[in-house]
């Protein structure tokens, strides 16, 4: 185990921390670098956060640098490449942050070493995250039911594959299942019966036969799971979500994010004042320019000094809206903000089934931004 380096990367946001202290807690025969990227324009919160894991976790998070900071003229990650790119701020459409400043320099680090990439996707998140193109980096997904990445399920459940996975579920299995695990094996993917209905219906009939059987075709190809005598995670069943992750956070001590806790506002509707929350749905720069309007508010009104800062950044041509901030901060458009979000967040509660929280409010937001803005 020893030739293969495995990491796992914290943002500072909730998942990967949960994550750290999960696989520290779950797999310790495991030996996880935990590293970070910094742009230098996270929150106070962030680094909170990061020095409150570097105690729980027993070692020190490692800092992957995208620059040189002592010969840099700029002395920071994030001016550096702004003033590389000219003065274009990052945006949706041309995320230059992401690459430079998060991906480049953990690919850069790893090098060609054989390496497994603990993922914080949670079981209750409908993407597939990050996934290196480097063949010697492979993506594992703890939290979630089906633990392997696209790729390795994409050569697994292929149709030139199916002999081989009758073998090996009739060898390995001691499953009362078996007659049935044996029909789903050998139907063809077809339009029929998609990749995701196969992948679903064995997952869903014996998540750790499944994983015993996938390790054992790993060893047949180059991955690092393949290289490794015994993996500890395709014992694993488990599935967290949201409330699960916000637990692990709470009974470690490290405690939720301080971002995340929501916090009252006021808003006058039809001459009557009502009372809404608000908080942040997501880590990195305090910029970050997927932040919703009513974050850009939150951070206004919390962190005056920071929205100043991003304020400076926007030129003629350059915001990181649609708005430029000078005009979202205005006294009456602030309060328009806030009276969207109470009404749609009213409306949202109104039409669920059963009552949603703040929690909720974070998953909203969570479908709309960079997939891959971390490891």
């Amino acid at each position: 185990m020893s030739a293969i380096k495995h990491v796992l990367g914290i943002s500072g946001g909730k998942d990967s921390a949960a994550l750290a202290i999960y696989m520290n807690r779950k797999h310790p025969d495991i030996d996880v670098e935990y590293y970070t990227c910094d742009t230098g324009k996270e929150l106070t919160e962030t680094y909170d956060l990061i020095n409150k894991l570097n105690s729980v976790l027993g070692k020190n998070i490692r800092l992957y640098k995208s620059i040189d900071d002592l010969n840099s003229p700029e002395k920071n990650p994030f001016d550096h490449f702004l003033a590389m790119y000219g003065g274009y701020l990052p945006s949706a459409t041309a995320r230059w942050c992401t690459g430079k400043m998060k991906l480049e320099p953990f690919e850069n680090e790893i090098g060609d070493k054989p390496t497994i990439s603990y993922v914080g996707i949670r079981g209750d998140e409908n993407r597939e995250g990050y996934v290196s193109k480097k063949e010697n980096i492979q993506s594992i997904f703890p939290f979630r039911k089906n633990i392997w990445s696209e790729d390795v399920i994409k050569k697994f459940l292929a149709n030139s594959n199916i002999e081989f996975l009758k073998r090996e579920f009739e060898r390995v299995s001691s499953s009362s299942q078996l007659q049935m695990i044996l029909q789903y094996i050998e139907q063809p993917i077809s339009l029929r019966f998609t990749q995701k209905q196969k992948l679903n219906a064995l997952l869903d009939t014996d998540v750790k036969l499944f994983n015993r059987v996938v390790f054992e075709f790993l060893k047949s190809t180059d991955y690092p799971v393949g290289k490794l005598e015994s993996f500890s995670l395709i014992d694993n069943d488990e599935v967290l979500g949201i409330d699960e992750i916000f637990k692990e956070l709470k009974d470690s001590g490290v405690g939720i994010p301080a971002y995340y806790l929501p916090l009252d506002y006021t808003v006058e509707i039809d001459g009557e004042i009502k009372t809404g929350t608000y908080s942040r749905s997501r880590s990195g720069c305090f910029f970050c320019f997927y932040q919703q309007k009513i974050e850009w508010v939150w951070l206004l009104e919390q962190h005056p000094e920071l929205y100043a800062k991003a304020m400076e950044y926007e030129k003629e041509g350059y915001t990181w809206t649609i708005e430029p901030l000078i005009d979202l901060k205005k006294p009456e458009r602030v309060q328009s903000i806030k009276k969207e979000h109470y009404l749609r967040m009213h409306k949202i509660k109104t039409n669920a089934k059963n009552s949603t929280s703040w929690q909720d409010e974070i998953l909203e937001a969570e479908g709309e931004g960079c997939a891959s803005c971390f490891i």
